[in-house]
């Protein structure tokens, strides 16, 4: 499963605002890194203006689900702390997408990269033989 959660600065001058949203991520991460068992399989953290994203592997939706439903995880306090006091501001959006990717069903290709992406969560494997090509590797005929 993938997940991109991101958040957008709406008002630049409300830094306290936006700052206390994006200071509730790292905690989060710190949380599910010491603790695989989770389901979640690793991250990367994207900037761009006027925001931050990041882009999240699971080992499934009920994982995510239950990581965030659950009132003693480090996500529940973070979110009902925003809708107390950054939600009805303005100042600061949130966003996510929640993609269910089916086993096997997916295609990644690295060149002169360190671990990154879904290779650094998961296992790597060389892109040759039956991996030569982008439709080999997603489970399609030569």
């Amino acid at each position: 499963m993938v997940f991109l959660i991101g958040m957008r600065v709406n008002r630049l001058l409300d830094f306290k605002r936006w700052m206390s949203t994006a200071r509730a991520m790292p905690p989060m991460l710190r949380e599910l890194y010491a603790n695989p068992e989770k389901g979640f399989l690793g991250a990367e953290t994207f900037l761009y203006w006027p925001g931050i994203a990041l882009v999240q592997y699971w080992r499934s939706f009920e994982d995510l689900e239950r990581f965030a439903r659950d009132p003693q995880a480090s996500h529940f306090p973070a979110w009902q702390r925003f809708n107390r006091a950054v939600a009805k501001s303005g100042s600061v959006g949130i966003w996510h997408e929640t993609y269910m990717v089916e086993p096997g069903k997916f295609e990644t290709i690295y060149n002169n990269m360190p671990l990154f992406g879904l290779a650094k969560a998961t296992t790597t494997a060389p892109a040759t033989g039956p991996r030569e090509t982008a439709r080999r590797r997603i489970g399609g005929e030569s």
